[in-house]
Order: C-alpha cells, then sequence, then structure tokens
C-alpha cells in the first residue's frame, strides 16, 4: 500500500523541541576493533553472496540484517541473516557469520524482476525498526540515460516489508524524487542510498544531486544531494540539502571517469546523523570519509523543484574520521550501523563494503569504538 502524503510546504528550518537546546557531545572514534570478510562468491543457501549495501542490528535479539543489492544477476533481490562476533568486554571483533536468506517480494508475493526489466529493484539500505519490528528498505529505483537509453524507470522508493521479505508499504515519494526518462529529477544511480530510522522520523538521502540541482561534483566543487524525512505516519516533514565535498582528487588520467555521493546515514538523535561520503576515482581507487551533519537551521527546500535563485542554508557537516587511513587498499563503503553497547559504555560502529561482484574488490566488515553515539 502507498502512504498518501501532502507535497506543498513551505520553507522552513526544521522543528527543535525544547530538548534539542540541551548540548550534546559530538561522535568520536575511539579506536579500531578489527576487520571481518567473506570469501568471494561464497554460497549461502542456495544463493551467492555478494554486493552487501546496507546493514543493520537488532539490539533485542543480536541478529544483523545484510542487504544485497545483486538485481537478480545471480538471485532474486534479498536480504541475509548472521551475526558479528563483538566481544562485549574487550570490543574484539572476531568473526561474522550468515544464518538465514530471505527474498524480498512485491505485492503480489513474486520476487521483483532482474535488472533492465521494468519494476526492477536496485536494493542499497536497510534498517530494522525496533518500533514495529519490521523491515524498511532503500531501493534507489532504475531510469534510462544517455549510455543506457533502453532502461525502463524502475521508481526509486522507500519500503516496508516484514521479517519473511513480504511487501507492506511503500512511502510516497516528492515529485522532485520522481524518475523520469529526460534530463529532470534524480540521474541515474543517484536515487536513494542511504536510509535512517528513530522513533519520530524516517530519514532517505539521494546519492548525488538532481539534473536541476546542478552538476555532479568535481575536483574544483561540491554539489547538492537531498535528504527527505518523513513522520512515523508516512507524512513528509521536509527535505534539506546535503552539500557533498569536491573529489578528493583528479582521476587519472584527467578525462578519467569519477563517481562521489553518499553511500549511506545513520541516525545520533533526532536532528543528528551520520554520512558515509564515497568517491570512486579512476586511477585512484576509493577515497571514504564519515561525517556528522546537523539538520537544525538547514533550510526545508521540499517545495523547491531547483536550488538556483533563493538562497538556502544546507545541513552543518563535521568530519568524523577519514576512513581511507584505515585500511587499504580502500573499499567501497557503503554500509553503515550501531553495533552493541560495550561494557565501558563505548558504542560500536560498524560499517561494510559492497564488493560489486568483483573479484578485485572484498565484502569487508569494519568495527570502531565510538562515543558520543545516543
Amino acid at each position: 500500500m502507498a502512504i498518501s502524503v501532502a507535497l506543498s510546504v513551505a520553507a522552513v528550518n526544521v522543528a527543535q523541541p525544547a530538548s534539542a537546546a540541551t548540548p550534546r557531545d559530538p561522535v568520536r572514534i575511539t579506536r579500531f576493533l578489527g576487520e571481518q570478510r567473506l570469501p568471494h562468491l561464497m554460497r549461502h543457501e542456495g544463493t551467492v553472496v555478494g554486493g552487501l549495501s546496507g546493514i543493520d542490528h537488532d539490539p533485542r535479539t543480536g541478529t544483523w540484517y545484510f542487504i544485497s543489492d545483486d538485481r537478480a544477476r545471480y538471485n532474486p533481490a534479498r536480504f541475509y541473516t548472521g551475526r558479528l562476533d563483538i566481544d562485549p568486554r574487550s570490543g574484539m571483533f572476531s568473526g561474522v557469520r550468515l544464518t538465514g536468506v530471505t527474498t524480498l517480494t512485491r505485492g503480489d508475493g513474486t520476487p521483483y524482476p532482474g535488472y533492465g526489466k521494468p519494476g526492477s529493484a536496485d536494493p542499497e539500505s536497510i534498517r530494522f525498526d525496533r518500533w514495529s519490528g519490521r523491515l524498511l528498505w532503500g531501493d534507489e529505483g532504475d531510469r534510462p540515460d544517455a549510455g543506457n537509453p533502453s532502461i525502463p524507470i524502475s521508481t526509486s522508493a522507500v519500503r516496508s516489508v516484514d521479517l519473511q521479505g513480504r511487501h507492506v508499504g511503500t512511502l510516497r515519494l516528492p515529485s522532485t524524487l520522481r524518475l523520469t526518462d529526460s534530463e529532470h529529477g534524480p540521474r541515474r544511480n543517484f536515487g536513494f542510498e542511504g536510509l535512517a530510522v528513530t522513533r519520530h522520523a524516517i530519514t532517505a538521502v539521494t546519492e548525488g544531486p538532481r539534473y536541476e540541482d546542478g552538476p555532479v561534483p568535481t575536483v574544483e566543487q561540491g554539489a547538492p544531494a537531498r535528504l527527505t524525512m518523513w513522520s512515523r505516519r508516512g507524512d513528509l516533514r521536509g527535505q534539506y540539502v546535503y552539500p557533498l565535498d569536491a573529489l578528493p582528487a583528479a582521476p587519472i588520467p584527467p578525462t578519467g571517469e569519477a563517481d562521489s555521493g553518499v553511500s549511506e546515514i545513520l541516525p545520533i538523535d533526532d536532528f543528528r546523523y551520520l554520512a558515509l561520503e564515497r568517491s570512486w576515482i579512476e586511477g585512484v581507487n576509493y577515497r571514504v570519509r564519515l561525517y556528522e551533519i546537523d539538520l537544525r537551521g538547514a533550510t526545508n527546500v521540499l517545495g523547491r523543484t531547483d536550488l538556483g535563485g533563493m538562497p538556502y542554508r544546507p545541513v552543518a557537516k563535521r568530519l568524523v574520521h577519514d576512513l581511507s587511513s584505515v585500511r587499504q587498499p580502500v573499499q567501497n563503503l557503503e554500509s553503515l550501523a550501531w553495533g552493541p553497547r560495550l561494557a565501558n559504555g563505548e558504542c560500536t560502529l560498524v560499517i561494510g563494503s559492497d564488493d560489486n561482484f568483483n573479484q578485485v574488490e572484498v565484502t569487508q566488515f569494519l568495527a570502531f569504538g565510538a562515543t558520543g553515539c545516543r
């Protein structure tokens, strides 16, 4: 079922409850807890494991959820369950294992079609909603562009499913984020990439700029992505600008390809989030930074079809950690989740990579101790 929402909203700042005025410590990475990997193209319950683009954790059961963006190259759209072994006293991260796999299904109970077919899905993020006991997942969708003119439009969406992968509902898109077959709306592969869930809101971020909002990041300048917030009932609450960095390095050769955007967000509280900002640059490899962002004071641009003309204030942004320095070579880091709290009060933060089913990349999980988290 689709959840209907009103789309005409004036530009206003994020509403702040009285509790928002209380100062909070910023998130800080305190230590590296370890790295674990899964084998390339490993098999689990008749499926090929890879393309893990989103992870999340149910703190009540200790279950971890991993969503694959396979798009039926090997198997239909699906998520895995598993366990991460993080010692509650030392924080040592010593293992990862899968325990199950579930196919995501549409409203009629059938799996999503594969890549290049109408109605296909591109899963990029998954969240366990502890207030409803269900899962939410972000579908980047697909659309044609100059290099792929025959690709049909598949809607970008935030969808709800039960723990058996059965479709429950879909949040209604704001008109600015509808995929088209022209140079309007989100670019191909720049739909919903990150997803966050709190007691009061559901938030999703596009990977990069819409056509109307400007060009993609270059070495000289960054670009605006849009972060959209719904109430728990599915009503649109606002849309805010996430300012992407300029590319951290030039491609080699200078005419080479580059791609940069937000690959995941994670809530700290009702207004602050962690954001993974990832770039792939030909001849350079991946570069990834972890930021803390704050929506308070940001301009609500939900009613604006482009970002030219009237000025706006983007979300505030603070560098937490340059992940390019943690493990070499840097991987395609796309997932971000809070893990269990340690005995000393530290939170654990787990960051995972999507190997793109490519033998030169890996499925990697990095665990960190953190403070200021919640």
